[in-house]
């Protein structure tokens, strides 16, 4: 895919907009020259898998299944920055339910759902996809949003609209991480607005087993690790011995 046309980034108001479009390569080139790359880093590999089509998205899997090094799928269903596919998935229970138990006969890797910041009722999707065979779901995407160029009275992203992601989005997502905590028993990824280690014990505390750190590498490329460094301190600090003692 060749993704969305620029400009594909904007700053907003605690955090920013982006309408990338999941340009990518293909997965047989990501098989090819890619994944050899990260294997030499010796630590485990998610494939993010998107279609636009609920066949595309147990192909790409049928493809990724012959090569080595794949610890887990993560099916992308709730993209913003497409015309077609993934949160169209994402936001409808039953279609939902049909990718993931197609995938899920394909493959014996972990499978992991990331659904759209859909409030009002995460919880029903979590359990349909907890119910379908998923091993964990993400909480959430970015939140469909979209910026206007004062100057020329147009969008200003190529793309008509795009994904807010950063700070201004943590305490929405939180909620929606406690809400499908109690819905679900398998694990929840929660990630949205995560700067600090801070942040990352208040998804814990929220009820996620695992957090995920997108917007804050822009600012610094080494945010995660800062975090994980700051989280041990932390811990430390506060006289916490183990992670899963915060887990609600």
């Amino acid at each position: 895919m060749k993704g969305a046309p620029p400009p594909r980034i904007i700053d907003s108001d605690g955090g920013m907009i982006n309408a990338i479009g999941l340009q990518n390569i293909g997965v047989r080139a990501f098989i090819a020259l890619k994944l050899p790359q990260l294997r030499q880093y010796g630590t485990k590999v998610v494939c993010n898998v998107f279609g636009h089509t609920r066949i595309e998205y147990s192909r790409v899997v049928e493809v990724l299944e012959g090569a080595e090094g794949v610890a887990a799928y993560e099916l992308n269903l709730s993209c913003p920055n497409v015309e077609a596919g993934g949160m169209e998935f994402g936001f409808d229970p039953v279609a939902l339910t049909a990718v993931v138990s197609d995938v899920r006969r394909l493959t014996r890797r972990e499978l992991w759902v990331k659904l759209p910041p859909s409030v009002g009722y995460i919880a029903m999707l979590a359990k349909a996809a907890e119910q379908a065979g998923a091993d964990a779901v993400t909480i959430a995407n970015s939140y469909p949003a979209a910026a206007l160029d004062l100057a020329t009275k147009s969008p200003y992203l190529g793309s008509t609209g795009g994904g807010l992601s950063g700070t201004a989005i943590r305490p929405i997502t939180l909620r929606l991480v406690a809400q499908a905590k109690a819905a679900v028993h398998i694990p929840i990824i929660g990630l949205g607005g995560i700067e600090t280690a801070e942040d990352a014990v208040e998804y814990l505390l929220a009820g996620a087993a695992a957090v995920q750190i997108g917007t804050a590498h822009f600012i610094d490329p080494r945010a995660s690790e800062q975090a994980v460094n700051d989280l041990e301190d932390w811990m430390i600090s506060n006289k916490i011995s183990r992670i899963s003692d915060l887990r609600q």
